[in-house]
């Protein structure tokens, strides 16, 4: 039995996690550049933080930039927000925060059955 497949998904998952914050950063100065800045984003997770604060931190912030963008978008439909880039923007950014969700949601699966198949 090699114990090199250990090692490796250490390193996917460390991989993903710099991939995610990353995104993580990109979205930060995507919410800085809007200038309907000051939405009801959660904050970041303190250094130290268990990994499940930290996912749990991470899900807020997406269900955060969702909720926001479906604000924008029923505000355009009423006439309350003109600016159709400003809602083109929170939608993007809604879609890159669902993406990096679901690509962590998959490695983190994939690394739980590699792990489950090691055990046995």
């Amino acid at each position: 039995m090699s114990f090199t497949r250990p090692a490796a998904g250490v390193q996917d998952i460390m991989a993903l996690r710099s991939q995610v914050m990353e995104r993580q950063s990109a979205l930060r100065e995507v919410r800085a550049a809007s200038s309907m800045a000051g939405g009801p984003y959660a904050p970041a997770p303190q250094p130290g933080a268990g990994f499940a604060a930290t996912l749990d931190s991470a899900m807020r912030q997406v269900s955060a930039v969702q909720s926001r963008s479906s604000e924008m978008q029923v505000a355009y439909e009423r006439g309350q927000v003109t600016d159709v880039a400003q809602v083109m923007l929170a939608r993007q950014e809604a879609s890159v925060a669902f993406e990096a969700a679901l690509q962590t949601r998959n490695k983190l699966l994939s690394a739980y059955q590699e792990i489950m198949r090691m055990g046995g």
